[in-house]
């Protein structure tokens, strides 16, 4: 082992086993595995979840991997067990330990570490100590259940890189000047989250930047634009967003996005490029921002008043067409906040859909499989 690893110290065990479903990974999961790391030269963490769950096995290895990199003695491998739960049945738990040892490589192990009633059992099958670590959840109170039912309210008990795939995204749209960077802005300050701003503005000020060099007196009109443009305006923005995800609250708001940018282009070159739509991808929600009755401000960025009517239309028909929910912001900026947030209520309020995990059909004192 390389500097910095469990060879540096003493340590208590060889080799530790953790098992669960990690569904999803939280912080008493990561607790559970750094008791294991410091006790142990070496740790196997077996992932195992049924295929009806919803969150993809190689995601939650990702995402365990990611938060335990700097214990490098600690190895992740996945299995997929789907076989029945029923603790006082012998033959069940056969199943499920051959699921267990086949994921080790058939690797011995010392010492089984768990929060659940059914540690001391499962090491005594791989005939090693049992470590129990906080069984009552008292260090670190939080389950796999509890985050299921609702991950907004132990949001602080997940991982970034889970944070991110839990949070719900929120693009707002619309035509120039019609007020979508003040209504992300708005929103993220009135939920106390993040918001992502239009990095198509941003091209636009460097390439207007770069004509004035040779060219004082250029103009937003000057400034032209190739596919080429488009493409990169999609990758840094969609870059941005999947980063402002990870510090993100359960909502992230966006000032555009792929299939706005497809709008844009087509507003610019007079079509779109297959690459531009194939990266669209699916927000929880759209805003879309009404030009009417919304004066025009030019700030030397804009050029496009006398087309703010055909981007809100095109604007209605490309997002009618994209299977998520849309809502309309009209009138005075307090009434389109105001319908802008009831929205988003709603969209919390809804939760987040995950299929259950596999359960034990023969005792409610045994609903939990280190979820």
């Amino acid at each position: 082992m390389s500097a910095g690893t469990a060879a540096d110290r003493p340590v208590d065990f060889r080799h530790g086993l953790v098992v669960g479903k990690f569904y999803p990974p939280h912080a008493g999961h990561h607790a559970l595995i750094e008791a294991a790391a410091a006790r142990c030269a070496r740790v196997t963490v077996v992932v195992a979840p049924s295929h009806r769950e919803s969150i993809p096995l190689d995601l939650r290895l990702d995402w365990l991997r990611e938060a335990h990199a700097q214990t490098p003695w600690v190895g992740f491998v996945g299995a997929y067990d789907d076989h029945p739960v029923d603790y006082a049945d012998p033959a069940v738990w056969d199943l499920h330990c051959g699921v267990f040892r086949a994921a080790l490589g058939g690797e011995r192990v010392d010492a089984v570490f768990s929060s659940e009633a059914y540690g001391d059992e499962l090491a005594r099958r791989f005939d090693a100590v049992p470590v129990c670590v906080d069984p009552g959840r008292r260090a670190v109170p939080v389950s796999g259940t509890a985050v299921r039912r609702d991950p907004a309210a132990h949001w602080d008990r997940l991982h970034p890189a889970v944070r991110a795939w839990f949070v719900r995204r929120v693009v707002v749209v619309g035509a120039e000047s019609t007020g979508t960077t003040t209504m992300a802005a708005s929103l993220a300050a009135y939920f106390g989250t993040a918001w992502v701003p239009e990095y198509g503005r941003e091209l636009t000020a460097r390439k207007l930047a770069r004509l004035r060099r040779d060219r004082p007196d250029a103009t937003v009109f000057d400034v032209t634009w190739d596919r080429n443009d488009f493409v990169e305006v999609v990758r840094e923005q969609q870059a941005a967003e999947d980063a402002a995800a990870r510090s993100s609250g359960p909502l992230l708001f966006c000032d555009t996005d792929a299939r706005a940018t497809a709008v844009w282009e087509e507003r610019y070159l007079g079509s779109t490029s297959p690459q531009v739509r194939a990266a669209a991808r699916r927000p929880a929600l759209y805003l879309l921002t009404d030009h009417v009755g919304v004066p025009f401000d030019d700030d030397g960025l804009r050029d496009g008043e006398h087309l703010r009517a055909w981007m809100t239309g095109r604007f209605r028909a490309a997002l009618a067409e994209c299977g998520v929910p849309v809502v309309e912001l009209t009138g005075p900026h307090e009434r389109r906040l105001a319908r802008a947030v009831a929205a988003c209520d709603e969209l919390l309020a809804a939760g987040w859909a995950l299929a259950d995990p596999l359960l034990p059909a023969t005792s409610a004192d045994q609903s939990r499989l280190a979820s």
